[in-house]
């Protein structure tokens, strides 16, 4: 698989995202459903923004690893959350997460008016081997 990536602007780069991703020679691709703070058992949490959004994190992880891919392939981030002002201080989380597995990624951030139940936050995924 070759991955190139694509920003004709610096600003970007603080936000832990690049403009394009252009992906060849690819022999999977993996769409991840969108990934929330719900526990093995089903049950969606009631927590603060800060700990849904770890647990997203953890379980879109979770998802990608036993599906047999890495995280450092995710081509395609979209992040939906019902409050972008209760998300953003907790940004840098996502943003260590992102360093962490070296992800070079195509990234969408939508304030949604609702998501299931009680979650506040959910990460989508397009990844590739």
């Amino acid at each position: 698989m070759e991955k190139t990536t694509f920003s004709p602007w610096k600003w970007q780069d603080e936000r832990s995202y690049v403009q394009a991703v252009e992906v060849k020679n690819v022999t999977a691709t993996l769409y991840c459903s969108g990934q929330a703070a719900i526990d093995p058992d089903g049950k969606s949490s009631n927590k603060d923004m800060k700990l849904q959004l770890q647990q997203a994190i953890s379980n879109l992880e979770e998802v990608i690893i036993s599906a047999g891919y890495a995280c450092k392939d995710i081509v395609r981030l979209n992040v939906y959350t019902t409050s972008t002002e209760e998300l953003w201080p907790h940004f840098p989380i996502l943003q260590e997460w992102i360093g962490k597995h070296q992800i070079k990624q195509a990234l969408t951030m939508l304030e949604v008016t609702r998501l299931f139940e009680t979650l506040k936050v959910e990460l989508e995924a397009t990844v590739v081997k």
